[in-house]
């Protein structure tokens, strides 16, 4: 029986459910980085600190643990020798004993006869990252077999150590340093300097290549919104260089393909005016009768549109090899359109903001925003202009609106409304909506079709801001 059938897969993954791991893989991975740069110095620096972790381990957990309780262990000893001299030797050798015991222990000693040890006060830890305080307990309590109390706030450089002896207190005040090792503070220096040291070296160095990566998707991105900076300086890692020199002979090509292309155009056009002057000769010529009055005509309005496609060509190929990206205020430019239309007779609404700056190539988009807006009022009796900022993402986009109550077009044949000499062009002649969605691709940008609140089209123009 095979197990491979729908009915006998587990039941999450017929549900849809995703599996645990998928979900422990997509939350580690929103907790990474998203730079380049970040996620390249964590990937120097999460090994060395987890090797720094593991040795603090090790040496925390082993060579720490034996290095205090040895030292505290040796002035426990110290205090229990002097404590048990006190209590077997003659009163009158005391003093004897607490001089022996200043000069030859390092231990500042005081005997105070006839009281009694007071109950200790609670105090918070002295430090929660050594086990100084409870080691020196822990010896003090083995050597000693007498009540103490030991604290450790009152001295800055002193730990004071009392005793309960059978008639009076010893009070020892043992330096701090003699319950640490200076090996821990080369060992912590050693960690934090040589993280930090290399933390610096690799954020320095991966700068300069992050730094070349961005100039690289800088220019992209330049060039895919029209604005021919030059060739890049290929610099940084071998495979960043090689990656620049592929980006400069990519622009090259295109660049060459683009003027090849605006060549070949204006060439095709211009040629095609000489044949359409010779026909207009010959119909000027041509001896009008009512018989030939129609025929005439017809062929009259059919020449001026030829004449219109290639004015159209020869204008479309000037700008698009010519002209060149400058700053330009958005907001102005549709309002002159917007006005040109008016003077031909449109009924055009506006809502437009006082400016909106914008590298663009004004001439370009001025045909593609007169083509659309020709459009619009071929279709419809209203005409609607706005403009506005929008958010996506990381992008930030300039909208021209422009909506009609015309007839609309239907969602399913939008695309092909862009197709050269499809039917119900812009401008008739079937390339005011193709040159448009070329101009606005030129910068950057996109053409869409929608459906417009006035029941007609809308067509937006994005452009990056």
């Amino acid at each position: 029986m095979s197990l491979t059938r729908p009915e006998l897969a587990p039941r999450w993954r017929r549900a849809g459910v995703p599996r645990a791991d998928k979900q422990v893989t997509r939350g580690l991975r929103a907790l990474l980085p998203r730079g380049l740069l970040a996620r390249t110095v964590l990937i120097i620096l999460l090994p060395l600190l987890v090797l720094q972790a593991v040795a603090l381990q090790l040496f925390y957990g082993g060579h720490l643990d034996v290095i205090s309780r040895r030292l505290t262990a040796g002035v426990a000893g110290d205090v229990a020798f002097v404590a048990h001299m006190l209590e077997t030797a003659p009163e009158a050798a005391r003093p004897h004993i607490l001089r022996e015991g200043n000069w030859r222990l390092g231990l500042a000693l005081a005997y105070e006869p006839g009281i009694r040890l007071a109950s200790p006060v609670a105090r918070p830890a002295w430090s929660t990252l050594l086990p100084l305080e409870g080691d020196l307990d822990h010896a003090l309590r083995e050597r000693l077999l007498l009540p103490f109390d030991a604290d450790w706030h009152s001295q800055p450089d002193s730990i004071l150590i009392r005793v309960q002896l059978a008639d009076g207190v010893l009070h020892v005040e043992a330096p701090r340093k003699r319950l640490f090792s200076t090996t821990l503070y080369v060992f912590f220096l050693w960690l934090v300097g040589t993280a930090l040291l290399l933390s610096a070296v690799s954020v320095l160095f991966m700068k300069n290549q992050v730094r070349a990566i961005r100039r690289l998707a800088a220019a992209a991105e330049d060039f895919g919104m029209g604005r021919d900076t030059g060739a890049i300086k290929p610099e940084g890692a071998r495979e960043v260089r090689q990656a620049a020199l592929a980006f400069n002979a990519m622009q090259e090509r295109i660049l060459r393909f683009v003027s090849q292309r605006t060549e070949m155009l204006a060439g095709i056009s211009h040629d095609l005016r000489t044949p359409l002057t010779r026909m207009r000769l010959q119909l000027a010529m041509l001896p009008h009768t009512p018989e030939t009055a129609e025929d005439i005509a017809a062929l009259t309005e059919d020449l001026a549109e030829m004449e219109r496609m290639v004015e159209t060509y020869l204008a479309f190929a000037r700008g698009e090899g010519t002209e060149a990206p400058r700053s330009s205020d958005l907001a102005a430019l549709v309002r002159d359109v917007a006005e040109k239309a008016r003077r031909g007779g449109a009924d055009v609404a506006l809502d437009l903001p006082e400016a909106l700056d914008l590298p663009l190539r004004p001439e370009a988009f001025r045909r593609a925003l007169g083509n659309v807006l020709d459009n619009a009022r071929r279709h419809g009796r209203r005409v609607a202009v706005s403009l506005r900022e929008v958010q996506e993402a990381e992008a930030r986009w300039a909208e021209v609106l422009v909506d009609d109550d015309g007839p609309g077009i239907p969602e399913a044949e939008r695309a092909d409304a862009f197709r050269p000499f499809a039917t119900g062009s812009a401008t008739g002649t079937g390339l005011g909506l193709a040159i448009a969605r070329d101009v606005l691709r030129a910068h950057g940008g996109e053409i869409l079709l929608q459906e417009s609140p006035m029941g007609g089209l809308r067509a937006v123009l994005r452009l990056p801001v």
